[in-house]
C-alpha cells in the first residue's frame, strides 16, 4: 500500500507493503486498513515448509535430530540435552543480590495477581433437584518454551512457570535454546530454582515445539505447550495443534505495541515505549496512532535521540522500518483503528484514558495513562506478558491460571430432579429421533416392573 500522504515517519523509504510511513486515517479505505493491520504473513508457505520438515525430523529421529539442530541452528555441540539441578545452581551463582531481589519482586507480584484468579465456583440449582457446577483440574503435563534468541527472557519463565505452579500441574517441561558453551543464561537458571524446576532442556526453535508435542527419548510428550517465539516457533505451534493431541496456549509470535496518543501525551515517554517494543527483534512492530501531528513529530525526534544510546539500536531500527504512524482526528477514531489492528500491547498515552477504555474490544494487555509503561507489565506489575499477537487478540486471551487448568462440569439429579426435568428431556429426545436417550430418562421416572 503506497498511501503516504504526509512526511514519512519511521522509515526514510517507506515500503509499499504497509510499513514505515505516516498515514491519515481519514484517507484510508477499508482495504488500505486491512493491508495495514496485516502482519507476519507467509504467503509462499516458506516458513511452513521449513517448519514441517523440522517437525518430521524430530518426530522420526527424536534426540538425534535435536542434537543436529543445536549444531545447525544454535552453533553449539551438545553432549546432553538438559541441565540438572546441580548445574542450574552453579550457573545461577552468577546472579547478584540486587538481581535476585528484582526477580523476587517480579515473582511476588506475578504470583499475587495470578493467585487471585483461583476461585471456587458456586453450585447452581437450575431447577428443583437438578444441581450443576464446575471444578478445576490441572493439566497434568505442560511444556514451557522460553525464547533465547537475540534476547534471553527469564521474565517469560516467571510468567509461565508461576501460573503452572499455582494450577498444580504435575509435570512441567522447560525448553530454552542453548547459549554458548551449551548452558543457559544465569537468570533462566535462577528462575528455575525459584520455581522448584530442577531440569531445563537445551532445545530451541520449532524443534523444541516438536519435541514437546511428540516426545523424544529424553523429553516427555506434554498435553499443552506455552510460550512466545519467532515466526518459526509460532508456525510450529499452529501446526502441532492441528496435527497432534497436544494443545497450545495461543499463536504468540513476534511482539508488537500500539500506542494511542493525544495532545496530553509525553513524546519522550511515547518514544521510549515504541523503542522498548522495537528492540525485541527485527520482526517486532511499533505502531503510533495519534490525534496530534505535532506530538507525532516530536515523538519521531525523540525516537532518533533515544536510538543513539541503545545497545540494540540496529535491531530497533529494522523493526521501526516495519512500523508506521496513523494520524486520526479523534481518540474515537484512534480506538477504532486499534480494535481493527488488535494489538498484543495497547498503551493509552493520554490523560483522558478513562473516557476510552470502555471502547476497547480487541487487545492483549492494556497500559493506562502516561505513567504506565509496557515494561511494567513485561516484568513485574503482576499481569501476564504472554499474549496473543498478529490480530489473534480478536479471539484469544493472554496466559492466566485458567490456561493451565481444565474446567470439568458436574451435575446431580435427585428423585425430585429427575421427575422435574425428565418429561422435557423425553420430548427433546423424541424430536431428535434419539429414542435411547429418551429411554435413559423414562426408565428412571417409571422403572419397568420386575
Amino acid at each position: 500500500m503506497n498511501n503516504n500522504n504526509s512526511k514519512p515517519s519511521f522509515s526514510k523509504a517507506p515500503p509499499s507493503g504497509g510499513g514505515g510511513g505516516l498515514y491519515r486515517y481519514s484517507a484510508l479505505s477499508l482495504e488500505d486498513i486491512s493491508r495495514l493491520v496485516q502482519r507476519n504473513v507467509d504467503p509462499a508457505n516458506e516458513i511452513r515448509t521449513l517448519v514441517e520438515n523440522v517437525i518430521e525430523q524430530v518426530k522420526q529421529n527424536g534426540d538425534s535430530a535435536l542434537f543436529d539442530y543445536a549444531s545447525q541452528f544454535d552453533k553449539v555441540e551438545l553432549s546432553k540435552l538438559y541441565l540438572d539441578k546441580a548445574e542450574l545452581e552453579e550457573i545461577a551463582s552468577a546472579v547478584t543480590a540486587d538481581q535476585k531481589a528484582a526477580l523476587k519482586v517480579a515473582y511476588d507480584n506475578i504470583y499475587k495477581f495470578h493467585q487471585s484468579q483461583v476461585k471456587a465456583e458456586d453450585k447452581v440449582e437450575t431447577m428443583p433437584g437438578v444441581t450443576c457446577w464446575r471444578e478445576l483440574r490441572p493439566i497434568e503435563k505442560v511444556g514451557l518454551y522460553i525464547p533465547g534468541g537475540t534476547a534471553v527472557l527469564p521474565s517469560t519463565f516467571l510468567m509461565l512457570g508461576i501460573p503452572a505452579q499455582i494450577a498444580g500441574c504435575k509435570e512441567i517441561i522447560v525448553c530454552s535454546p542453548p547459549q554458548k558453551g551449551g548452558k543457559v543464561n544465569a537468570f533462566i537458571a535462577e528462575v528455575a530454582l525459584m520455581l522448584g524446576i530442577d531440569k531445563v532442556y537445551l532445545v530451541g526453535g520449532s524443534q523444541a515445539i516438536a519435541a514437546m508435542a511428540y516426545g523424544t527419548e529424553t523429553i516427555t510428550k506434554v498435553d499443552k505447550i506455552f510460550g512466545p517465539g519467532n515466526q518459526f516457533v509460532t508456525k510450529a505451534k499452529t501446526i502441532i495443534q492441528s496435527t497432534t493431541t497436544t494443545a497450545i496456549d495461543m499463536p504468540a509470535g513476534p511482539s508488537e505495541v500500539l500506542v494511542i496518543a493525544d495532545g496530553t501525551a509525553k513524546p519522550a515517554f511515547v518514544a521510549a515505549d515504541l523503542l522498548a517494543q522495537a528492540e525485541h527483534g527485527i520482526d517486532s512492530q511499533s505502531i503510533l496512532v495519534c490525534t496530534d501531528e505535532n506530538i507525532a513529530q516530536q515523538t519521531l525526534a525523540e525516537v532518533e535521540k533515544q536510538l543513539q544510546v541503545l545497545p540494540r539500536a540496529e535491531i530497533a531500527r529494522q523493526a521501526l522500518d516495519n512500523s508506521y504512524i496513523v494520524i486520526t482526528d479523534t481518540l474515537a477514531e484512534a480506538m477504532d483503528f486499534s480494535n481493527q489492528y488488535a494489538p498484543e500491547h495497547l498503551i493509552l498515552a493520554t490523560e483522558s484514558w478513562q473516557q476510552i477504555t470502555g471502547s476497547i474490544i480487541n487487545a492483549g494487555s492494556v497500559f493506562l495513562g502516561n505513567l504506565t509503561p509496557e515494561s511494567a507489565g513485561d516484568y513485574a506489575s503482576g499481569t501476564n506478558h504472554t499474549l496473543p499477537t498478529s490480530s489473534y487478540a480478536r479471539a484469544y486471551s493472554g496466559v492466566s491460571v485458567d490456561s493451565f487448568v481444565k474446567k470439568i462440569t458436574f451435575q446431580h439429579l435427585t428423585k425430585e430432579g429427575i421427575k422435574n426435568i425428565g418429561p422435557s428431556v423425553e420430548i427433546l429426545a423424541d424430536l431428535e429421533g434419539l429414542h435411547a436417550h429418551r429411554n435413559a430418562v423414562s426408565v428412571r421416572i417409571s422403572p419397568p416392573t420386575p
